[in-house]
C-alpha cells in the first residue's frame, strides 16, 4: 500500500467512525440543553433546582463512566487478535462494575439534600434538587449500562447504530419533558419530577435498544455477550478496573477544573458568570466533535496495538490529530470572526443586561479560539493513549496540568493580576496546553515501542 493510499484510508476510516460518534455526543449534549430550556419556561426556581441536581448527577455519572470507557480499547485489541471470549469477558465485567457503582451511589442521591446544604447551597434549593436526584438516581444504572454497550459497539466499529439510538433518546426526552413537566396530553403537571422522570424513561429506552441490538442483531449475537452474565471473572474485572479507574479520575479532574472556573466567575459578578456559561456551552458543543474523533482514534489505536502494527498506529494517530487540528482552526476562526453574534443567540433581545453579557462573552469566546486548539490536542492525545491502554500516567499528567497549572494560573491571572474573567480562561488555556504537550509527547514515545509489520 502506498503512503498516499494509506493516509487516504486513514482519513476515511477516522471520519467513518468519528463523525457518528461526534453526532451522538452532540445529540446527548442537546438533552441537557432541552432540559434547561423547558425548565426555564416552567419557572426560575425549578430551573435552578434542576441545574443543581443535574450538575451533581453529572459528576457521579462521569466517575462511573470511566469503567465503561475502558471497554473500548480492551475490546478493540481483542477483536484485532480474534479473541472473542476476551471481548465478552471484559464487557461483562464492566457491566458488573457499573451496576455495583450505581447501587452504591443510590443512597447518596436519595439523601442528597444534607450533602448539598453542607456544600453551601440554600436549604430550599437543596430540598428541590433532592426531589430531582431521588428520581434520576435510578437513571445511573441504565445510563452506565448503555455506556458499556456503546463502548462495545464502538470497538466493533458499529457507530451508526449508536448515532441513531442517541438521536432517538434525545427526541424521546424532549417529548417526555413536554408531556410530564407541563402536564400535556392528559398527563399530570409534574414540574421538576416530570423532568427527572423524562430523563429516566429516555435512558431506559436507550438501554433497552442497546440490549436488544447486542443480544439479537445477527452480526453481534455471535459474541454471546450475555452468556453466563452472572459468572464472576476476577481477572477480567481487575483488568477493567485497573484501566477504568484512571480514566474516571482524569474525567473528574477536567470536570472539576471547569466547575472551579464557574465558582471564580461567580466571585466576579452575575453578568460575568452568565457570559461564561454561554461561552462554555458554545465551546463544549465544538469540543464534542473532537471528543468523537478522539474516541475513533482510541478504537483504531487499540486495533493497531492488537496487530502489533507500529506504522498503522502512527499513521492513524497523525491523521486523526491533523483532522482535529483543521476542525479546531475552523472553529477558532468562527469564534474570532463573529463572537458577538454567537453569544447573542442565547439572550433575549429585550434583556437589559444583554449588551454587557455580549461584550464580556465575546472576549471569552475569542480566547476560546486558542482554547479550541489546546483542548482538541489534549483530548486527542488522551484518546490515543487509551487506545494503547496507557491511563495511569496520563491521569497524573492531567491532574497536574489541570489543578497544578490551570487552576492556580486562572486564579492569579483573574484576581492578583486583575484580568478578571479573561484571566480565568487564559489560565484554563495554559492548563490544557500543558496537558496537550505532555500527553502528546508521551503517546509518540509509546507508539515507537510497538513492533510489527508495516501496513494495515
Amino acid at each position: 500500500m502506498t503512503t498516499r493510499s494509506a493516509y487516504r484510508r486513514h482519513v476515511t476510516e477516522t471520519l467513518r467512525l468519528g463523525l457518528p460518534l461526534a453526532g451522538s455526543l452532540l445529540a446527548q449534549f442537546s438533552v441537557g440543553v432541552v432540559d434547561v430550556i423547558m425548565m426555564g419556561w416552567y419557572g426560575v426556581d425549578a430551573l435552578a433546582a434542576v441545574v443543581l441536581g443535574s450538575s451533581a448527577f453529572f459528576v457521579l455519572f462521569i466517575f462511573g463512566s470511566g469503567f465503561a470507557h475502558a471497554v473500548t480499547p480492551l475490546v478493540a485489541e481483542a477483536a484485532a487478535k480474534g479473541y472473542e471470549p476476551e471481548m465478552r469477558r471484559v464487557t461483562r465485567m464492566a457491566l458488573w462494575i457499573c451496576a455495583g457503582f450505581a447501587v452504591l451511589i443510590l443512597p447518596l442521591t436519595w439523601f442528597s439534600a444534607p450533602v448539598l446544604r453542607a456544600l453551601g447551597q440554600e436549604a430550599a434549593l437543596s430540598d428541590q434538587a433532592q426531589i430531582y436526584l431521588r428520581i434520576v438516581g435510578f437513571q445511573l444504572l441504565p445510563a452506565l449500562t448503555a455506556m458499556v454497550l456503546r463502548s462495545f459497539l464502538s470497538a466493533l466499529e458499529r457507530t451508526r447504530f449508536i448515532f441513531w439510538i442517541t438521536i432517538l433518546g434525545a427526541a424521546a426526552n424532549a417529548a417526555l419533558n413536554w408531556v410530564l413537566i407541563f402536564g400535556k396530553l392528559g398527563a399530570p403537571e409534574l414540574g421538576i419530577q416530570g423532568c427527572a422522570l423524562a430523563s429516566l424513561l429516555a435512558n431506559l429506552l436507550i438501554m433497552a435498544a442497546f440490549l436488544a441490538h447486542t443480544g439479537w442483531a445477527r452480526a453481534i449475537r455471535k459474541y454471546a455477550l450475555f452468556h453466563r452474565l452472572w459468572k464472576p471473572d476476577p481477572d477480567a474485572l481487575r483488568g477493567v478496573f485497573r484501566l477504568g479507574l484512571p480514566i474516571s479520575l482524569t474525567l473528574l479532574a477536567e470536570v472539576g477544573l471547569f466547575s472551579a472556573a464557574a465558582f471564580m466567575f461567580g466571585w466576579i459578578g452575575v453578568n460575568d458568570l452568565a457570559a461564561h456559561g454561554i461561552a462554555i456551552q458554545i465551546a463544549s458543543a465544538t469540543f464534542l466533535v473532537h471528543l468523537g474523533l478522539s474516541q475513533a482514534a482510541t478504537i483504531r489505536a487499540g486495533r493497531a496495538r492488537g496487530k502489533g502494527d507500529q506504522a498503522w498506529l502512527r499513521g492513524g494517530a497523525l491523521t486523526a490529530t491533523l483532522i482535529s487540528l483543521v476542525l479546531a482552526l475552523i472553529a477558532a476562526g468562527v469564534f474570532l470572526a463573529v463572537p458577538e453574534v454567537l453569544i447573542g443567540l442565547f439572550l433575549d433581545p429585550d434583556n437589559p443586561q444583554r449588551a454587557d453579557i455580549v461584550r464580556i462573552g465575546a472576549v471569552l469566546l475569542m480566547i476560546g479560539g486558542v482554547f479550541q486548539l489546546a483542548d482538541a490536542a489534549q483530548v486527542m492525545a488522551l484518546g490515543l493513549l487509551r487506545g494503547v491502554q496507557d491511563t495511569t500516567v496520563p491521569m497524573l499528567i492531567a491532574g497536574v496540568s489541570y489543578w497544578g497549572i490551570g487552576l492556580p494560573a486562572s486564579y492569579v491571572l483573574a484576581f492578583p493580576m486583575g484580568l478578571g474573567g479573561p484571566g480565568v480562561w487564559w489560565g484554563i488555556v495554559l492548563g490544557l496546553l500543558a496537558s496537550a504537550v505532555l500527553l502528546s509527547g508521551r503517546f509518540w514515545r509509546r507508539a515507537s515501542r510497538i513492533e510489527g509489520a508495516d501496513g494495515p
